[in-house]
């Protein structure tokens, strides 16, 4: 038995690549059913002012068909509570990068309220959406 029952891990994936993968293979591990929240077109552009470069229901279906996966959320909001709650998720997994930030502190805290654990996953090195698209741009 994993150590886990529920777990929730969300992201923008876009242009997906071997640190998504890994990350995903990873929390699949570590729990029974693995819940990913894909982020909205329209959240990815209320918080970094540009839409994704793969659209959103296209991103949707490649993490579905990731075999690591059993279920697709929207991430229509940052209210990561709410959907841990919904979810009865009992383990939230996150890039090791956010460890020790002011929002994944209470992030932590609050979960602990509800019996739910933060798992750090390491980032792999040397690849993510932006070191791609500065790539693409170079070329």
């Amino acid at each position: 038995m994993k150590k886990f029952k529920v777990g929730y891990t969300s992201g923008v994936y876009d242009m997906f690549h071997i640190g998504h993968l890994n990350i995903l293979e990873r929390a699949k591990d570590m729990c029974d059913t693995l819940v990913v929240g894909v982020t909205t077109d329209s959240l990815c552009f209320s918080r970094k002012n540009k839409y994704p470069i793969i659209c959103e229901s296209d991103r949707k279906s490649i993490v579905k068909a990731i075999r690591y996966v059993d279920k697709v959320v929207d991430q229509a909001d940052m209210d990561k509570f709410s959907m841990v709650k919904s979810l009865g998720a009992d383990a939230v997994f996150v890039g090791s990068d956010w460890k020790g930030t002011p929002a994944w502190d209470k992030y932590e805290r609050e979960f602990a309220e509800i019996g739910c654990t933060v798992v750090y996953l390491d980032h792999t090195d040397g690849i993510s959406s932006t070191i791609l698209r500065d790539k693409i741009n170079k070329h």
